[in-house]
Order: structure tokens, then sequence, then C-alpha cells
């Protein structure tokens, strides 16, 4: 299977680069950097400590979407909108993996899946996308007297928050108690707040360091604490994942999926 990679020269892109080598039956396919970039021009194997490829990066996505059958995308927002469009044109499977996302951004992309295969996740890591599942079950099996919470860290360099992990526990938990996460989510408390008011599920965002990405949901009532807690400590996880969810893409029908659909967890 011929898989590109959008941001080929960034530290996931290159992660990306590797495990797309590794993989049995996969073949690197291109992949691309932003107009101006230092690194157009090079061998995207190279950038990644492997033997080179013959190719080079380029910013030319259009045609990286063309010789590829999946592209896989950590970018920004707003380019991986454009990528969305581009995969819907060429019929090419996107596998995403940005987080930020608006709510319009969301809408492009989903409305991109009409015409091809789109994979989007918050987190492409095995072991997360069970704790989405569990998260979802405790949700509904502890009911409203337990007060929900979702602490999550990152390093020192990550733009977005809550991270789009943490959002999706929450949607996890909300979708476990049957209501909607933008109805009773509390992402800031500041100031004299008065009591936690019943039914809301809060964020804490700590930044700091180079920490890959550590989530913990708590689920917290009179007399006990039960708390579900994933840390990841190489994003080697997350380009493991987004490789499988690429392979996974092959023979299926347009439409948007998700890590629960390739894990068989939906």
């Amino acid at each position: 299977m011929k898989i590109a990679v959008m941001g080929c020269a960034g530290r996931m892109g290159r992660m990306l680069v590797q495990e797309i080598h590794a993989t049995e039956g996969c073949v690197f396919a291109g992949g691309t950097e932003p107009a101006g970039s230092p690194f157009l021009g090079s061998d995207p194997a190279l950038l990644a400590g492997l033997p080179a490829s013959g190719l080079t990066v380029t910013d030319d996505v259009a045609a990286v979407f063309k010789a590829a059958d999946a592209v896989i995308d950590f970018t920004s927002p707003a380019a991986t909108v454009t990528h969305a469009r581009l995969a819907a044109e060429t019929g090419t499977a996107l596998v995403v993996g940005t987080t930020g996302l608006s709510a319009e951004q969301t809408a492009a992309i989903t409305a991109a899946s009409a015409s091809t295969v789109i994979m989007m996740a918050p987190n492409m890591s095995v072991g997360v996308n069970l704790l989405f599942a569990l998260t979802q079950k405790v949700a509904a099996t502890l009911g409203i007297d337990y007060d929900i919470e979702i602490v999550e860290m990152h390093h020192r360099h990550k733009v977005d928050a809550p991270s789009g992990t943490a959002l999706g526990l929450g949607r996890a938990a909300a979708r476990g108690r049957g209501v909607d996460l933008d109805a009773v989510k509390e992402t800031v408390r500041d100031g004299v707040t008065g009591a936690r008011e019943a039914g809301k599920i809060g964020f804490a965002t700590l930044r700091g360091g180079d920490v890959v990405g550590d989530h913990t949901v708590i689920f917290a009532a009179d007399g006990e604490r039960v708390e579900l807690t994933h840390k990841a400590s190489n994003r080697g996880v997350f380009a493991k994942g987004a490789v499988r969810a690429a392979c996974w893409t092959e023979g299926r029908t347009p439409g948007l999926y998700s890590m629960m659909d390739v894990l068989g967890l939906s």
C-alpha cells in the first residue's frame, strides 16, 4: 500500500516515515512540507534516518495525493481541511490525527468523507482508544452521583488546550451519560467559582517539559474514587496506530471513521 505523509520533516512526520518503512506491505509514497520550508528538496527517508528513497520533500500536495493510496496528516487545522478536500477530489484515503479543529473545520472534513475514506481520531494510540471505550462504559455504569474530571499533561510546545485526546475522553464520558459534551464541559476555573455543579465534566490542563501525553479520567463520589489513566512515553505509539489505520482504509467504502472502527471497538 502506498502511503504518503503530510508534514514529513517534523518529529511526528519522521516517525511516520520510519513506521511505514518498517511495516510489511507498505511503501512510502512521498511527503510534503509547506512552501518556504528549509526541508524542501531533501530526501524524507534520509531525514528519518533511513536509506535514501529517491523521493524529495515537496510542497506540491496535489501531486502527492495522486501518487498515494492513503495519506497521513498530523499538521494544522487549516491545512487538514485543504487536505480533506484534495482527498475527496482524488479518492485518496486520508488518516487525520490533527487536533484543535473547530466545529466548522470538522464539518468540512465530514463533508469530504462523502467522497472518500477519512479516518479521523484525536489519538491514534491503541491504548488510548481502549481508554475511550472504558470511559464511556464506566460513565454509563456509575451515573450522575460520580463527578467526572479529566486531567491531561503535555510538553511545553503543545499549542491547543485541552488536548484533543482529553476532549475525546470527555465526549466518551458524555456519551455514556447520554448528554452533549458542549452542554456540560467546564474547561476553566478561576477565582471564587462556588460549589461544583452536578453533572459537569471538568478539565484540567498541565503543560511542561517533554511530556508526550498523560491522561487521567477521575470518577469521584462520596467515599470512593475511580481513576483511568494512560501515559504515552514515546510518540512511536501514535505513528504505529496511524499506519495501522492507513492500511485498514484499503477497500473501505467512503465515509468518516474513527480508531474505534479500526480496532473493532465501535
